[in-house]
């Protein structure tokens, strides 16, 4: 089933960038003469299927094999490795040469690193003594386009790298990829960005274009016309919470029904398709491409259930007309287009089906519950009691965690009492392997000592952030996203729209990080951006062939299904004079960002 989504139409030519970087991985194997196997490392392999159709690699002779410890299984002369440049994957590749070597085998190595080549891999070549033998190169992949307005960097472990090990090279290759965009869309006059790496992101940016400029004059008018940088330290409430949202349920859920959901597509047992297929796995496109799936992946859970009984009994009284009334030519054209839709209908009632059994499990609405008493501050006893309890029984470490991290950053950390209390309780249920991972999580400030008060009451009733009767089916808000609670990250994206920082300034400086706002590539005179939100804008938010001006909105460290929702909320209301792209460094959600923290002693 195809994966690659249809990008016709997004805000801008992102068909292009996709083209670019097919075009330049085929002249990588074109290079590579004759028949030859390529080995990608599988999680390169979920990035390159939203590129390149894999009937395409076989055209050019190529055979598809995945990188793991185990020797490839070839006949092919010709070896072309193509991997994310992480010294594990080398120790990978040299097994794999060294077997060959064993066995008199007699091959042509090439290693192509993406986005870039790094000292530390190419010293591992070195230290196996295996250099000599290997041709290296680079694919520079900096972009994925996963759908008409969302861009992926694929950078998995950005926010663990930039919070604990104190390595920033993501961010390099962050304001790399938004420098690649600049050189398709002109350079982008206005910038905002909060949060420590987002404002380095700006930085580097600068230096880019000083250093290898983008030619202002071959774009008259920028196609991007703001850049809002915003790291994912400056709210971790957000991706903390289950999100409530068709696609956010999709990807809370994947623990519990499905085997993998990454870029764009789902893979899962045939039987939650209805396929009487027993242990087998079928993948399922998630993407703009599948039409029910666009119009309902962005409403709230509950809205999505009724929309599609409606659908459903809609069909099932066409089809009983059709059986008992003589239709004219054009009524049954009208019948057979509906027919059309019957496969795309049928798997998301079945996946719908699943996640009812998810969302009305007694442990998923006790967290609920908890999550937004934790948000609203209600009772710090009831949370610290529940979260005690919750240890006790232990409950999965991942679920433990999401509400201990919760709790401990809307309350700028825990006493030291309580602190001491919960890291010696989880160390005595869950093992004290778990050492590594505490400290990761303390070094990252998710779970710390309290040291000053807690700014969050303050922030919560400054930006609304909670809004009581939020009406989930005819939303006027994004807090619908969950049910309740607009995430913090998007109610910045909003005022940043809007009005700037400076009315928000205040608030700003309760939350992580600096901030920053300023203009560049020669656009001082331009109208402020200032001037060009709200209803009044329209005629002057445009590009010269009319459609209306561009937002990039770039999250360093992650977003959620649920925050990219509330932003095609957000750009759909009436007075919004900007279409929004959304990029980002990897999808998020509560288990996925923690899970890199959790590496365990021995």
């Amino acid at each position: 089933m195809a994966q690659i989504p249809n990008l016709d139409n997004a805000p801008v030519n992102l068909t292009s960038i996709r083209e670019q970087s097919q075009k330049e991985l085929l002249n990588i194997l074109k290079n590579v003469r004759g028949k030859k196997c390529l080995v990608i490392d599988p999680k390169l392999g979920d990035s390159l299927s939203l590129i390149i159709q894999t009937s395409i690699l076989k055209e050019h002779g190529v055979e598809l094999r995945h990188l793991s410890s185990d020797p490839i299984q070839t006949d092919c002369s010709k070896v072309v490795y193509l991997v994310h440049a992480q010294p594990k994957l080398m120790k990978f590749i040299c097994s794999n040469i060294h077997n060959d070597l064993s066995k008199g085998l007699q091959r042509e190595y090439h290693v192509y690193f993406v986005p870039r080549r790094t000292v530390v891999c190419e010293k591992v070549l070195e230290e196996e003594k295996l250099h000599h033998m290997v041709s290296i190169g680079e694919y520079p992949l900096y972009i994925v386009p996963m759908d008409e307005d969302v861009l992926s960097f694929e950078l998995d472990l950005s926010y663990k790298e930039c919070q604990v090990d104190g390595d920033t090279g993501s961010l390099w290759h962050i304001a790399k990829a938004i420098h690649k965009l600049e050189f398709s869309f002109g350079v982008i006059p206005n910038v905002r960005a909060k949060g420590k790496a987002s404002v380095c992101v700006a930085d580097i940016l600068n230096r880019m274009q000083a250093e290898e400029p983008v030619n202002s004059s071959d774009i008259v008018v920028p196609e991007i016309n703001t850049l809002i940088l915003l790291d994912r330290e400056v709210d971790m409430v957000t991706p903390l919470c289950s999100q409530l949202t068709y696609e956010g349920l999709l990807d809370e859920a994947k623990k519990y029904f499905f085997l993998h959901i990454n870029n764009g597509s789902v893979e899962l047992d045939a039987s939650i398709m209805g396929l009487q297929q027993e242990g087998k796995k079928t993948k399922v496109p998630l993407n703009s491409s599948d039409k029910l799936f666009k119009e309902i992946r962005d409403l709230n859970f509950e809205v999505v259930v009724q929309i599609l009984r409606q659908k459903a009994t809609s069909m099932k009284q066409d089809y009983t007309e059709m059986t008992t009334t003589t239709q004219t030519v054009s009524e049954l054209k009208d019948f057979v287009k509906k027919l059309n839709s019957l496969p795309e209908m049928t798997r998301h009632i079945n996946l719908a089906q699943h996640l009812s059994t998810f969302t009305s499990k007694p442990s998923f609405l006790g967290q609920l519950d908890m999550e937004h008493t934790i948000v609203e501050s209600q009772s710090y006893d009831i949370c610290f009691d529940y979260i005690e309890e919750l240890i006790h029984k232990q409950e999965p470490l991942t679920t433990v965690l999401r509400l201990l991290i919760l709790f401990s950053i809307t309350n700028s950390g825990l006493p030291k009492k309580h602190f001491d209390y919960f890291r010696r309780e989880l160390l005595h249920s869950y093992g004290f392997e778990h050492v590594a991972m505490l400290n990761n999580l303390e070094k990252a400030g998710l779970f710390k000592k309290q040291e000053s008060k807690s700014n969050w009451v303050t922030i919560k009733r400054a930006l609304q952030l909670v809004v009581e009767d939020t009406d989930t089916a005819n939303p006027n808000d994004i807090a619908y996203v969950f049910s309740g609670y607009a995430p913090l990250s998007i109610r910045l994206v909003q005022h940043a729209i809007r009005s700037g920082w400076r009315p928000v300034e205040e608030i700003l400086k309760l939350l992580p990080g600096p901030h920053l706002e300023t203009k560049r590539g020669g656009f001082s005179n331009s109208p402020s951006f200032d001037t060009l939100s709200g209803v009044s804008t329209t005629s002057l938010a445009k590009v010269p062939d009319g459609r209306r001006a561009l937002v990039l909105v770039v999250f360093v460290g992650g977003v959620t299904f649920a925050e990219i929702s509330a932003l095609r909320f957000f750009s759909t209301q009436e007075g919004m004079a900007y279409d929004l792209i959304i990029a980002t460094t990897k999808i998020v959600n509560g288990q996925s960002l923690i899970e890199p923290f959790m590496e365990k002693l021995g």
